[in-house]
């Protein structure tokens, strides 16, 4: 199974543990920051603190767009369980990009939900959200 992480920053979910312990059964990667949307890289160590204070793996040349499953930080999701990030769209870019929509998850450290529709038809939705004290399926 191929799985899209992302090495966590301060302020999101805290995923390492769950990160290093997918790594021994599945092939795991991470955004590599590329203009304005980012590409897949293998996760391996060590990490290099980048562009916006976001840890990355080292670059590869191998083309990776085909994932079964997405791990996705999230600031909020909105009524139609799409993401509300941080501003840069750079996993906007990176969805429009892939063939197959992989099983997406957002992960919060806390839970910030509206049951109003804000976002944008090109923002990502998710099959489930998680927090530490809830999880939401979306239906359908």
């Amino acid at each position: 199974m191929k799985i899209l992480f992302f090495y966590p920053l301060p302020y999101e979910a805290d995923i390492r543990k769950v990160l290093q312990k997918m790594r021994k059964k599945h092939a795991v990667f991470v955004p590599f920051m590329e203009g304005e949307s980012f590409k897949m890289v293998t996760f391996r160590l060590p990490l290099k603190k980048k562009k916006f204070g976001i840890f990355e793996a080292g670059d590869t040349i191998k083309k990776n767009n085909k994932i079964d499953i997405a791990i996705v930080p999230a600031v909020g999701v909105d009524g139609n369980m799409q993401r509300i990030g941080f501003g840069k769209g750079m996993y906007d870019r990176f969805f429009a990009k892939l063939q197959k929509k992989p099983y997406t998850i957002f992960v919060q450290p806390e839970f910030c939900h509206t049951n109003k529709v804000l976002c944008d038809s090109y923002d990502i939705t998710c099959d489930v959200l998680i927090t530490p004290t809830k999880i939401m399926y979306r239906r359908g």
